[in-house]
């Protein structure tokens, strides 16, 4: 099963990741967000983060602009998508990179309807949990709501993802609902401090779900 490591703001904590089994990582580009990256690790640091990792930008609402030039500038593989961007928006920058709306499920959301839209125009899905605000909320997602949906996208798995749940992941993972299920999202169940993340903790998990 693939592993995204959301939320990284060292450098040397990136380029670890590849060893422990991971296959992403998560970097936030919204400047309002705890794990904001941009003041931390510059775009020559991230050219020479170590590993196969890929390397994934989280933006919410951002311009066209701001984020081609993010993306150009951080030579990053995908981008994240997790504000109110329109279809029309993902598929302008799906023209150039692979891109990974965000939806964020309350309890009775019709989820088919919600990702209608964007089904021609992404190339993945993320699935998190409701909350205040923009991107994670370190609640946990009640991942039984997809079985009562058909996803044809591939797509992410997150929402106060932690240590224990790794059983339950592999058990949904062999779910018809999980037939798309292209990899879990980790974020602030792994840290010490926002950004900052427990790597044995994270260690622990990858080598318990991989």
């Amino acid at each position: 099963m693939r592993i995204k490591v959301c939320g990284m703001t060292l450098p040397e904590q990136a380029g670890a990741l590849e060893e422990m089994g991971a296959t992403l990582a998560g970097f936030i580009f919204y400047p309002k967000s705890p794990r904001y990256m941009g003041n931390k690790i510059s775009p020559e640091k991230m050219k020479h983060i170590k590993g196969k990792i890929a390397k994934v930008g989280v933006f919410v609402n951002a311009t066209y602009d701001d984020l081609m030039k993010t993306v150009e500038d951080y030579r990053l593989d995908m981008v994240q998508l997790h504000g109110d961007e329109t279809p029309k928006y993902c598929e302008k920058i799906a023209d150039y990179i692979s891109v990974i709306k965000a939806f964020r499920l309350g309890e009775n959301d019709n989820i088919e309807w919600m990702v209608k839209p964007y089904q021609d125009v992404c190339d993945m899905f993320m699935f998190d949990t409701m909350g205040a605000g923009y991107g994670g909320t370190g609640k946990k997602f009640n991942w039984e709501v997809l079985k009562q949906s058909s996803i044809s996208k591939p797509f992410f798995l997150s929402g106060g993802i932690e240590t224990g749940d790794e059983e339950r992941l592999k058990e949904f993972s062999e779910s018809p609902a999980a037939k798309t299920l292209f990899a879990v999202d980790i974020n602030s169940k792994f840290e010490i401090t926002a950004g900052i993340k427990n790597m044995e903790k994270v260690k622990a998990f990858c080598e318990k779900l991989v």
